[in-house]
């Protein structure tokens, strides 16, 4: 932590019409979790004691999705848009009796992290920005540096003279200054340019031309690049799942295909984890070291201890909790229900709201009936219980430590522990019934040709 105080100001008021979709630009995902959620995110580790958001009156969304995590009093509107100075001094406002760093990031730049941004606090005096190396500089604003390493001016692609057009040192857009000094910049920023718009990177200029040190910090180009279009939001996505896959091999997980696997922002692996491939981890993922994820799975919400096995193909929806050595297999769905150590449903079951106990089998085409059109209801299977294949149970329901269920049961009352309990018509024989319907049937099929 610096000893000046931090705030941010996040840029999220732009009309991504580049996106072609009624979800607004910034709320789409990257590892399941918005862009902008991204954003705050870094805002939020670097220290910032308040994040402003600039949002647009066109994407009410927007607005909403920003109240329900900052408040209210995070929010700045830029209407209408004028160009990034405009949308920063939007912001002036929002930042009102705040002394110390601001800096300015964007609410499409996902990957971006903490680490990434830090820098540029720096001393604290004059105007910081993050620059990368272009490994294609065309469209972006070049970085203008002087024999000492001091920033002259950024200028934008379309105003820049040919020379200017050969430097590789690009602008990412993020930039910090002290708060005074950036709102007194941004008010002598004028829109003479190709766009007729306010550029913060005007700033730079202004700084230097009243003596305030300007300088650039540089980040990865992967790091700050920024999503317009469907397109460079895949590019984002396969950038941030590569990262991850890098995180959890160095961690001691074992992927044989990592680059099958598919994480979230927030998934947990423990070291010596297997996850074998074409496994999918939706938000709030947590596995622990020792269990093993077979091919085909999808897990969200759901907590795996060690020892467990997951899969091939099944999905642990959220609240699915398996203890140690629980085996949930092929085609078996666990939501809300939490498994006790030893637990096993291998084949093709659901189980929903409810709790197995400890070494309790549940058999191939088991159903946990929980939902009744209006509410859901809880099943309990004891420890060490044996429920027969096939077998419905109709919650609310109990079945009791060491109980056996038969297979083909229909269960809608309680089964005491070390009961039997079978819920299923008795069997009729009737003899030479099929050879007869048979015999007929042929005969019948014959006289109609």
């Amino acid at each position: 932590m610096t000893s000046q105080a931090r705030a941010a100001i996040i840029l999220a008021a732009g009309q991504g019409t580049r996106m072609k979709s009624p979800l607004p630009k910034v709320l789409h995902p990257v590892g399941g979790r918005a862009m902008l959620d991204h954003a705050i995110d870094a805002a939020e580790a670097l220290g910032c004691e308040r994040v402003i958001v600039v949002v647009g009156n066109h994407s009410p969304e927007v607005r909403a999705h920003v109240v329900r995590r900052l408040g209210e009093g995070a929010i700045a509107v830029q209407d209408p848009p004028m160009g990034t100075g405009h949308a920063v001094l939007c912001a002036k406002e929002a930042m009102a009796g705040f002394e110390g760093q601001v800096v300015v990031t964007y609410g499409d730049v996902p990957l971006l992290k903490a680490s990434d941004i830090a820098p540029v606090f720096g001393s604290g005096q004059g105007v910081t920005v993050v620059g990368f190396e272009a490994r294609d500089p065309s469209g972006y604003g070049r970085l203008l540096v002087d024999a000492e390493g001091g920033l002259e001016a950024i200028v934008e692609h379309k105003e820049a003279s040919p020379d200017q057009l050969k430097v590789t040192a690009c602008n990412s857009g993020v930039m910090a200054a002290p708060s005074g000094l950036l709102f007194e910049l941004l008010a002598e920023v004028k829109n003479d340019n190709a766009k007729g718009e306010y550029y913060l990177t005007d700033v730079v200029a202004l700084a230097r031309g009243r003596g305030a040190p300007s300088s650039v910090v540089f980040a990865d180009e992967d790091a700050v690049m920024g999503v317009n279009a469907q397109g460079e939001l895949a590019v984002a996505e396969a950038l941030f799942q590569r990262v991850q896959r890098e995180t959890f091999l160095a961690n001691g997980v074992t992927m044989p295909a990592p680059e099958t696997v598919h994480f979230s922002w927030d998934t947990e692996i423990g070291g010596g984890a297997t996850v074998e491939p074409y496994v999918v981890f939706g938000k709030g993922a947590k596995i622990a070291g020792g269990a093993r994820i077979r091919s085909f799975s999808h897990i969200e919400g759901a907590t795996v201890a060690a020892g467990a096995e997951v899969g091939p193909y099944a999905r642990l929806r959220p609240g699915a909790e398996l203890a140690e050595d629980v085996k949930v297999g092929n085609f078996v769905e666990v939501k809300n229900v939490k498994m006790a150590k030893g637990a096993k449903a291998n084949h093709l079951a659901y189980l929903g709201d409810g709790t197995v106990g400890a070494k309790a089998n549940i058999g191939a085409g088991t159903i946990f009936c929980n939902y009744d059109g209006f509410f859901k209801h809880h099943t309990t299977v004891g420890e060490g219980a044996f429920v027969g294949s096939n077998s419905s149970l109709v919650a609310p329901v109990t079945i009791g430590e060491g109980a056996m269920v038969g297979s083909g049961s229909v269960i809608t009352s309680d089964v005491g522990p070390g009961d039997l309990a079978l819920g299923r018509a008795g069997q009729q024989s009737k003899p030479g019934w099929a050879a007869r319907f048979m015999d007929a049937m042929r005969a019948k099929k014959a006289k109609s040709k």
